[in-house]
Formats: C-alpha cells, sequence, structure tokens
C-alpha cells in the first residue's frame, strides 16, 4: 500500500477509534434491509431485475461484519479493512449497478442519494469521495460487462449533475462539520488541561516547599571525609516534610483520577462503600485539602450539630468536599472578607460561603457536565462528579445561592437503621474473636488511662494481653514471652515506639522477630504512616479509635504479616521479570524495586522488544508490561505472548498503566493481561499484585471505617460502649482529672512560651478527650496540635487556650451528666434512626 493510501486508510481508522458502532449499525440494517426490500418488491406489478443473487451476498457481508465478536483473534486485526471493503460494495456499487440495471427510474435515483447520504455518516470526506469514486466506477463497469444492451438512462443521466452537487455539498459539508469538530475538540482538551494543570498547582506547590525544606536540612556537598550529624529535630523536620509531600502528590494522584473518571463516566462500585462519620470526613477533608497558605486556611470552619452515619465511599465523598471548598475559595480574591463553613447537621452537610453568589440562570446549570459558573481555567466537570458521586450514594446535591450574599450547597443523605450498624458491629466483633482467640497481645502505652481504655477493648476479643508502661518493659517483656502482636504507643519517655520497633525487626527479641506490630498514636495518620513504615510496623490506628477501627486494623496488619512470613525473606530471589516500558525513568524506578527484592529483571524500551526477548531468552516468571507504549502497546503484546510459542506464554502478566478505563481492562483481559498496577508505582502495591499473581497472598481488602455517633460536645456511641463494658467509674475517676491536669501543663507551657512543650500536652489532650469521648475537645484540641507540629509556629487564633478551656469546662460537665444519667440503668437498645 503507498504512503498515500495508508494516510487515507489512517484517517478513516481513527474515524472509527471510539467505537466502530456505526458500522455496526450499518451491519444491522444491511442484514434486515436488503432481505426485506427484495421481499416488498413481490406486492409490486412488475418485479424488473431479479438481484437476489446481490441481495444474498451483501446480507452474508454484513452478516460477518455484525459477528466481529465472534471472529478469532488472529482475524481480528483485519476488522477495518474488511468493513472498509464491506462500505464500498453494500452502498456505491450495490446501489450504482441495481439502478442502472432497473433503467435508471425515480426509484433507482432515490436509492443512489440513499447510497450517498449512509455514506456521509460512514467515513470522513476524503474517504467519502473515494468509496463514492471506487464504488460507482465499479458498479458501473459492472454493468457494461454484464448488461446485454447497457446504456445511460435519460432519466439518471439528467440527475446525474443533482447527485454531484450533492456529493460535492456533502463533503464541503462534511469537511466544515469535522473541522468544526476538531476545534471544539481542541477547545475542550484545552479547557480540561487548563482545569488539571489549576488542580495540580496547589499539590506540587507543596511538594516543592517540602523539597526546599528537605534540601534546607541536607549538609553542605563537597566534604566527602566529614562525619555529618544530624539532630533529632532536623529528623523531625524531613519526616514531617516528606509526609507532607506525600500527602500533595496522593492528592494531585487523585485529582487526575476525578478527572479521568469523569470524563471516562465511570462507575462508582458500590463494594467499596463503607460506613462513614460525616463529622470525621469533613474534618478530615479541611485539614487534608491544599490551601495556597494559611490566610485561606483560617477561612474555613467546620461546625458539627448533630453527626450522623451514612453509607459511601471516603475517596469519592473527599473528592466531593475538596471540589466545593475549591469552588469558593476561588472567590476569596474578588470578596477578601469571605468565610466558608462546612456545617454537619441531621443527614445533610452544608458548605455554604459568603462570596459573591451565582446567578439563578447559572445555579440551573451547574451539574451539567461542561457547565459552570464562569470561572477561568474550569471545565465543568467538577459538580458533574459531585452529582454522579451523591447519586451514587442515594443521596443528593444541590446549590441554593443569593446573589452578592452567599451561596450554599447541600448535601443530603438517606437514613441509616442504626440496627443496621449495630448489627454490622456486632457480625465485625465475632468474627474478630473467632481470629485473635487466644492470640497473645502486648499493649504498650505510657498513659494508663488510655492503656486501660485499649486493654478493656482488647479482652472483648478473648486474646490474652500483657501490659507494658514504656518501650523499656515492652522490650524486656518480648525478650521473655512471644506475642503474635504489639500494640504500641509511638511518644513514650525511655524509648518511644519506633526504638521498638526497630529492635524488634532486628532479630534481637528471638521469636518475636516476625511479630505483627500496630502503632497507635494520635500524631497526624499521613506523618505516622511515613514514619513507621520505616521502622517495620504493619497497621496504624489513631488515637482515640472505637473497638471496631482498632479491630480491622488489627486485623488487616495480622493478614499482611501472614502473607510476609508465607513469602518468606527474599521471596522474589532467582525469580526472572521482563519488564517493558517506553519510559527510561519508569523502567529504572520499577526494575529498582525488583532487583532491591533480589529479582533478575530484563529491560526493554518497547513492545516489539518485549516480543523479542520473550521469544528469543529463557523463561520469565513474570512480565510487567506498559499499556502506552509506541506502535506496539501494552495489550497487542500480550496478545502476541499468549498466541506465541515462547516459553514464557503462559507467564502472569502485569499491567502498568496510569489509568485503567472499563474498555481498556476489558481488551486488556481479552488479551490475557492478568492484573493492573497505576503508575506510579508504588513498591507495596506492586508486590503485594505479584504476591497475588504467584498465588502467595490474597488481594489486599480496604479497610473499614466504623460508624460513630455524636452529640455536639460528646462521643455518645462511645460512651454507650464504655457503659456496655462497666468502665464509666474509670471516666470519672481517671479520665476527667486526666483532662483537667493536661490542662494545667498546656497553660504551663503556654505561659513559659515553650512551643515543644505546648504541642507534647496537645499530643496527650488529643488522645486523652478522644478516648474519654469528649469529641469536641478531641476536635478542637486536633485542629490545634496538627499545624503546630506541621508547621512549627503558634496558632492563628489569639484566643485558642480559651476556647480550650471553655470546651474543657462544658464538656466535663456534660460528660459527668451523662454518666450520672447513665449509672444505674442498662445501655439503651439501638434504635432505627437517621445517625
Amino acid at each position: 500500500m503507498t504512503s498515500p493510501l495508508k494516510g487515507l486508510f489512517a484517517r478513516y481508522k481513527a474515524y472509527h477509534q471510539h467505537g466502530p458502532l456505526l458500522l455496526h449499525y450499518l451491519s444491522l440494517l444491511g442484514l434486515i434491509g436488503f432481505p426485506l426490500l427484495y421481499a416488498v418488491r413481490f406486492v409490486r406489478p412488475t418485479a424488473g431485475y431479479d438481484d437476489f443473487a446481490i441481495r444474498m451476498f451483501d446480507t452474508a457481508i454484513c452478516l460477518l461484519l455484525f459477528l466481529r465478536h465472534r471472529w478469532p483473534e488472529r482475524l481480528k486485526p483485519l476488522y477495518m479493512p474488511y468493513s472498509y471493503a464491506v462500505v464500498i460494495i453494500t452502498l456505491p456499487l450495490t446501489f450504482a449497478f441495481t439502478s442502472l440495471k432497473h433503467g435508471g427510474n425515480a426509484a433507482a435515483v432515490g436509492n443512489t442519494f440513499f447510497a450517498v447520504f449512509l455514506l456521509m455518516l460512514l467515513a470522513d470526506w476524503r474517504n467519502m469521495v473515494v468509496m463514492l469514486i471506487t464504488g460507482f466506477a465499479i458498479g458501473g463497469t459492472l454493468y457494461g460487462l454484464t448488461d446485454p444492451n447497457p446504456h445511460l438512462p435519460k432519466e439518471y443521466v439528467a440527475r446525474l449533475p443533482l447527485l454531484l452537487t450533492s456529493i460535492v455539498g456533502g463533503s464541503m459539508f462534511k469537511y466544515a462539520l469535522e473541522q468544526a469538530t476538531a476545534e471544539r475538540v481542541r477547545q475542550a482538551y484545552a479547557s480540561l488541561a487548563g482545569s488539571i494543570a489549576h488542580e495540580m498547582r496547589n499539590p506540587m506547590a507543596q511538594v516543592r516547599h517540602s523539597l526546599e525544606h528537605i534540601r534546607q536540612a541536607l549538609p553542605i556537598p563537597g566534604h566527602h571525609q566529614r562525619q555529618h550529624l544530624v539532630d533529632r529535630a532536623t529528623i523531625e523536620g524531613l519526616y514531617k516534610h516528606v509526609a507532607q509531600g506525600e500527602l500533595a502528590v496522593n492528592r494531585g494522584l487523585q485529582v487526575i483520577a476525578m478527572t479521568l473518571d469523569q470524563v471516562n463516566a465511570k462507575p462508582i462500585d458500590p463494594k467499596r462503600f463503607d460506613y462513614l462519620s460525616a463529622a470525621e470526613v469533613s474534618a478530615k477533608a479541611i485539614a487534608e485539602y491544599g490551601y495556597e497558605n494559611e490566610q485561606l486556611r483560617a477561612r474555613v470552619s467546620l461546625d458539627v450539630e448533630k453527626d450522623f452515619t451514612f453509607r459511601g465511599e471516603e475517596t469519592a465523598f473527599l473528592f466531593v468536599l475538596f471540589n466545593l471548598l475549591k469552588n469558593s475559595l476561588y472567590y476569596v480574591s474578588a470578596k477578601p472578607e469571605m468565610r466558608i463553613t462546612v456545617t454537619v447537621a441531621e443527614g445533610t452537610i452544608r458548605v455554604r460561603d459568603t462570596g459573591p453568589g451565582i446567578p439563578a440562570e447559572v445555579a440551573a446549570q451547574l451539574f451539567k457536565p461542561f457547565g459552570t459558573s464562569g470561572k477561568a481555567g474550569g471545565t465543568g466537570l467538577g459538580l458533574a462528579y459531585c452529582q454522579r458521586v451523591m447519586e451514587a450514594f442515594g443521596g443528593s446535591i444541590r446549590c441554593e445561592s443569593v446573589p452578592g450574599e452567599s451561596t450554599e450547597f447541600i448535601i443530603g443523605f438517606p437514613a441509616v437503621d442504626a440496627r443496621e450498624v449495630e448489627a454490622r458491629r456486632l457480625q465485625t466483633m465475632v468474627e474478630a474473636r473467632r481470629a485473635f482467640a487466644d492470640r497473645r497481645v502486648l499493649l504498650v502505652d505510657d498513659d494508663a488511662a488510655l492503656r486501660s481504655a485499649t486493654r478493656q477493648k482488647l479482652l472483648a476479643l478473648c486474646c490474652t494481653v500483657r501490659e507494658a508502661a514504656d518501650g523499656v518493659e515492652a522490650v524486656e517483656a518480648l525478650r521473655e514471652s512471644a506475642f503474635d502482636l504489639v500494640i504500641l504507643d509511638l511518644n513514650m519517655p525511655r524509648m518511644d515506639g519506633y526504638e521498638v520497633a526497630e529492635t524488634v525487626r532486628s532479630g534481637a527479641l528471638g521469636n518475636n522477630r516476625d511479630v505483627c506490630l500496630v502503632a497507635h498514636s494520635s500524631e497526624p495518620a499521613h506523618l505516622a504512616r511515613v514514619k513507621t513504615a520505616n521502622t517495620g510496623f504493619d497497621g496504624f490506628a489513631p488515637k482515640p479509635c472505637d473497638a471496631e477501627t482498632l479491630v480491622q486494623v488489627m486485623r488487616t496488619a495480622m493478614d499482611a504479616r501472614a502473607q510476609a512470613r508465607a513469602r518468606g525473606r527474599g521471596w522474589l530471589e532467582g525469580r526472572r521479570f521482563l519488564l517493558a516500558d517506553d519510559n527510561a525513568y519508569n523502567r529504572a524506578a520499577v526494575g529498582a524495586y525488583l532487583r532491591h527484592a533480589g529479582a533478575e529483571v530484563v529491560e526493554v524500551g518497547s513492545g516489539q522488544a518485549a516480543l523479542d526477548a520473550a521469544r528469543d531468552g529463557a523463561a520469565f516468571d513474570a512480565l510487567l508490561l506498559d499499556i502506552h507504549m509506541p506502535v506496539l502497546d501494552g495489550v497487542e503484546t500480550a496478545r502476541g505472548i499468549r498466541q506465541g510459542a515462547s516459553a514464557s506464554r503462559a507467564a502472569p502478566i502485569l499491567a502498568i498503566t496510569a489509568h485503567a478505563g472499563a474498555e481498556l481492562v476489558e481488551r486488556a483481559k481479552a488479551a490475557g493481561i492478568d492484573d493492573f498496577v497505576t503508575k506510579p508505582v508504588e513498591p507495596a502495591v506492586l508486590f503485594d499484585r505479584l504476591a497475588v499473581l504467584f498465588g502467595i497472598g490474597t488481594p489486599a481488602m480496604p479497610l473499614a471505617r466504623p460508624a460513630s455517633a455524636s452529640a455536639a460536645l460528646l462521643d455518645v456511641s462511645r460512651l454507650e460502649g464504655y457503659h456496655r463494658i462497666g468502665m464509666l467509674e474509670e471516666l470519672i475517676d481517671e479520665y476527667v482529672p486526666g483532662i483537667e491536669a493536661l490542662i494545667e501543663r498546656l497553660h504551663a507551657a503556654v505561659r513559659a512560651n515553650d512551643r515543644q512543650a505546648t504541642v507534647d500536652a496537645l499530643h496527650s489532650l488529643v488522645g486523652m478527650s478522644g478516648e474519654a469521648g469528649a469529641l469536641a475537645l478531641y476536635r478542637y484540641s486536633r485542629e490545634i496540635y496538627i499545624p503546630m507540629l506541621e508547621r512549627e509556629a503558634w496558632p492563628a487564633d489569639p484566643d485558642w487556650i480559651g476556647r480550650i478551656d471553655a470546651l474543657t469546662e462544658r464538656t466535663n460537665n456534660e460528660l459527668r451528666a451523662w454518666i450520672e444519667s447513665h449509672r444505674a440503668r442498662p445501655a439503651d437498645e439501638p434504635q432505627a434512626t437517621r445517625r
């Protein structure tokens, strides 16, 4: 095929690149139309030329086109050339030939015009012209060769100028339509790219900020012979900046994933739904949103009137709140005094800003895809995504706005029956008792009250619990006895949780080297997870957490540790991998992960090179293929390997991709790809996927978040749990005095202007208040604690210590009243209510 013909055919393929739907309908029309119209001729007085054979031939080739899904794999690449020939044969060739055979009457002319009209729909204007000329030429030639008296009917000839005008006009119209469509697509892509760039600016700025702080902490280069000592404060700072950078990168990747999911209309999987606390997820969204500066963060506040539980997927709902916060913060420059309030009430979450408002005619279009309120750089996909998420949850989202005054988005949720939540809690605990019965657990915490609360949760699992008041006692206990699980507080005197974990993993404590380690701390989760990952922890449970959350973390951690034991140390050693990616940096990163684990890796830069390596070399244990490679992509490469005769034909294939839409997954599975891992590749995810493919692991399950109900000041569900297990007296005797002592300690640190001592006091207050069910005090003290810890600066609110005092007094009074009212009566039965 010459170059111009290749280019012409490439345009035809591009015209149908998003799925041959038009060709499918053509084949269906041919299957029905050709036999049906032949049958109609028998109701006419004169049948004319009998074109039965031609119609049956056209029907047969349309049937073959219709059954493309049943074609053998080796023939599927011929589908597009075959469809090109079918279009020419069934439309211009057939209709030109039969029109001439029928004498060129009015019906014949109408049929020819019909063929031209269909062809306009089935190809770009260049191919349309070529197909018409080719089909008419072949049809006219066949007529001349097969008819005993060939001639051009006068009526047909008289209408040829009209037909020619239609073809030229149709071609011009088709060309103009394609140009207009291309321009619309270009504008949509530009808008989408601008929106993604705008969304990515904040996380990328945070990454740059974190890297700048890390650079400043590094020693001066060139002093190779000098030993550089890094003090503890510097190390803590480095961990903080790494954690902030990772959080920013994750949020950026989530923005991209959300945009792609909305563009591709990817459905939200109900299997991933869990019970979520509206107050907790709202607080998390406000805390983790990527603000450009502290001034913007100070404009956003959370007001919990009444918490409730809803069923949904946490990440998807975080995107909803992130999008609403972003929309509101956009107008700060226009209204510097603007404030944003997120209110959690009975069954609703409201996001209200005192911005410029939205005109009614614009508000009516907000939730339609590509509809915006006039913001620069917006695609209008965000609110459409919000609506799709809430509909998947069975809820709703609407906008109420007063131009010049305010805008409020009201998110409504369906009711959750408390009996359903309670039944789930009981089922979780039953399963947990089976898993942890007779297990030996070491509980390490320097706070006696917190240790007591955690012990009660563990005893409900029928396991054996031993306690240690600090890291030194924990090490002694681990030297004496073997344990199945260790729950470690991270911040303790004498020896902290990190040192204990390091000692355990070093093998210095005998058989406990592979014991399951769970960190239990009120440190920010994203920071603690970065720090614990380096010291061999298997899980992280925040302080405070209720029994269900702790159980879920423990089970997930135990499963991870069991899989690690099953794999054994060096489970990848001796295994041989083929890694194909056209991006050298991606190859280097993934290859380094595998080699570090002891594997042998053969790297290639293209799909064809992967085929050659699989064919020519020794067998590979697994193949890792980038999906988007030029010339021969990962799907075609996988298909070639599966259909070939190489020793690696049956090896597991793991696809690497930036985004796996439903159509791609379907194509990949059909080609023989076993699983996917998304870019950027995380080592833990990569190894988990490989372990599953090698049959020595189980697919990771999402961490469930349990329900919790609370009033404005107290976490009622937590208090009811303490009531059930008889801990009300301990709350009065230990927690209330403990909180009051911590407040005194906090005041002393503030008076001394000792920021580190203030952070330490807040750290203890967060853990203590959360465990005591002092919900409002816990949330506010955590809101102060995390920025102080991460940014090493005093709170912006000048009256923050006064607010803590007021919350403490109100909370202690209400806590005493609640305990007094429940001492003499049994725990309440669950009621059907919206929570």
